[in-house]
């Protein structure tokens, strides 16, 4: 199954950093007992929606890394992937190599 975002919106695929931490005593924290709960989120644009793709000042490409805040959006699971979708808005950076 396919996305495709309207208007100014976008499809990011979610890029699960697989980080283990622990305590000093050697406990694995899971991921709801971090301390850095507001942290933002990446993500892989997999979609654009028309009216972004027509504005010549946006940025913003299939396939590029972004980083968007964790309570932006909406997130959608589809084929067992999970995925958010995004105004263009909140989109707070991409990442470059």
């Amino acid at each position: 199954m396919k996305i495709r975002p309207l208007n100014d919106k976008v499809a990011v695929k979610y890029i699960k950093e697989e980080k283990e931490e622990k305590t000093e005593g050697g406990i694995v924290l899971p991921d709801t007992a971090k301390k850095d709960e507001k942290k933002p989120q990446q993500g892989e644009v997999i979609a654009i929606g028309n009216k972004v793709e027509d504005e010549a000042d946006v940025k913003l490409s299939i396939g590029d890394r972004v980083v968007f805040d964790k309570y932006a959006g909406s997130k959608v699971n589809i084929d067992e992937e999970e995925y958010v979708i995004l105004a263009i808005d909140d989109v707070l950076a991409v990442l470059e190599e």
